[in-house]
């Protein structure tokens, strides 16, 4: 993920600092002292009896030439078009095995939808990764949860020294499908996206973000206004840490022939808590004239990001999850890039996707699916998610349950506002927004509640599938049904 080496004197100070902290965690006592009331009544499931998922997590074969589904219930006549998907789908290479559900090789899925009949077909793509590792039959670059290991057929001496190259970056896109300038493209986290045929699954070229702008990497998972200005958020890396940047890609104006991501700008920076231990995200909220970043406690720590490989260690062990740090929101102006004055905060919490964002009476309402712990990404281990019986409920219920929540932040706050006052006028939620003494405002937030929109889809388990339609800006209903599926799963929000 990090392209750029640090000074390692710097570093040293707070690589002491976090040496003596990891031992204070093996001292019986203190784990128990420093867990906080809060953490205590983290929510958790008691599932018992559930179905084994195995299937869903393991490799399969592309379906390169379409194949008629089978289709339960009616599709409409009138719905024609392609429904792109793109998951992981291939898990080993000759005797290397993943360790990660996020690591599989990207497997892009084609739904073609015409006259009531839907097709299907499938294709790895020809990512060089996916090469690399075809052509020598075992894993020859690391993803987010797994480290290749050095050549065997290399020296001992040649195999001590590989571990201090440079790792180079994956290019298996294999978390979402954006579009830039009306092209389409498949995308990871990383500095590296491939453009791809929506129409027969074709892997294209290969597109950097630092031929184009001061950023690492982008996230998956973009937004866009109606005239097709795309927004995304990147990482930025140097020698005195790191800083969130957001992205701003213009649209193709009429008549140009640019589909690159020339003209793409860093619209504004914002500086993490601690430089050297950014937030992880995954996504990010926009609303009309507003972006909202959720700088959560789940921590990467750049000195172990940039000593895995020598340490013989996968990136997804340089994150922790630490929640003496509460989360902070920072709402960005989009025509002017400026950040809104004060600090929003709220307790810690862990989210993937963010589900709506829209503005209501000079607030913006913000809704989340989140949890109150941060041990979501182990229990993606493929270890966990290939487990049956009691071994799987175990691993289900040792992870935190997730909530829709939202959280509404004021745009203009008062400054002669009295402290504890509650700052949200609107009456059809009871999120809070309290001003403290220390200028801050704090944001409570209310479990399923929406407003702004009527659907939200939610895979609560990966057997299950839960349509939850609001009804009333008030009232909920929920109406689970069950889906099958014989291909991959995909890593995408509905």
């Amino acid at each position: 993920m990090l392209s750029h080496m640090f000074s390692f004197i710097s570093l040293l100070s707070r690589n002491v600092a976090d040496f003596l902290w990891s031992l204070l965690q093996y001292i019986p006592v203190v784990p128990s002292l420093l867990l906080t009331q809060k953490q205590q009544q983290v929510s958790f499931s008691n599932r018992k009896g559930l179905e084994c998922i195995s299937p869903f997590f393991c490799s399969v074969e592309e379906t390169s030439q379409a194949i008629p589904t089978k289709i339960e219930g009616h599709v409409p006549t009138w719905l024609k078009g392609k429904l792109l998907r793109v998951g992981p789908g291939k898990f080993e290479f000759g005797k290397d095995k993943y360790n990660h559900w996020f690591d599989g090789m990207s497997l892009m899925h084609q739904f073609d939808i015409d006259d009531g009949v839907v097709k299907y077909s499938s294709k790895f793509l020809r990512s060089d990764s996916y090469m690399a590792n075809s052509r020598n039959n075992r894993i020859m670059v690391s993803e987010f949860g797994t480290l290749a290991m050095p050549d065997p057929c290399k020296s001992i001496f040649e195999r001590f020294m590989s571990r201090f190259e440079v790792p180079k970056m994956t290019d298996n896109c294999n978390v979402n499908y954006v579009v830039y300038k009306g092209d389409y493209y498949v995308s990871t986290e990383t500095n590296l996206m491939r453009k791809v045929d929506p129409e027969t699954l074709e892997t294209k070229e290969k597109v950097d973000w630092t031929k184009y702008i001061a950023v690492n990497g982008a996230t998956a998972h973009p937004h866009y206004d109606p005239d097709g200005t795309a927004y995304n958020m990147g990482n930025s890396y140097g020698k005195h840490g790191s800083n969130y940047n957001i992205i701003c890609v213009p649209p193709q104006t009429s008549g140009s022939d640019d589909s690159s991501l020339q003209g793409a700008k860093v619209l504004c920076s914002i500086e993490p808590e601690d430089k050297m231990k950014p937030s992880y995200y995954h996504s990010f909220g926009m609303s009309e004239n507003y972006v909202i970043f959720i700088e959560q406690p789940l921590k990467m720590n750049l000195w172990k990001f940039i000593t895995a490989k020598v340490l013989g260690k996968s990136f997804l062990e340089a994150i922790s999850w630490e929640p003496e740090h509460s989360t902070r929101f920072h709402v960005v102006n989009k025509l002017t890039g400026q950040v809104l004055p004060g600090q929003y905060c709220s307790e810690p919490l862990l989210f993937f996707h963010q589900i709506n964002a829209f503005e209501d009476q000079g607030c913006i309402v913000l809704d989340l699916c989140c949890q109150d712990d941060g041990g979501a990404l182990d229990v993606y281990r493929l270890q966990n998610l290939h487990k049956a019986g009691e071994a799987l409920d175990q691993a289900y219920n040792s992870v935190a349950r997730p909530y829709p929540r939202r959280f509404v932040l004021p745009i203009n706050v008062d400054p002669s506002a009295a402290v504890g006052q509650n700052l949200s006028p609107l009456s059809y939620t009871s999120a809070t927004a309290t001003k403290e003494s220390n200028g801050k405002v704090c944001t409570l937030c209310t479990k399923g509640c929406y407003r702004g929109y009527r659907l939200c889809l939610t895979f609560p388990y990966c057997a299950e599938l839960a349509l939850h339609v609001v009804v009333l800006p008030t009232n909920i209903s929920f109406a689970p049904t069950c889906c099958s599926c014989q291909a991959a799963p995909c890593q995408k929000k509905m």
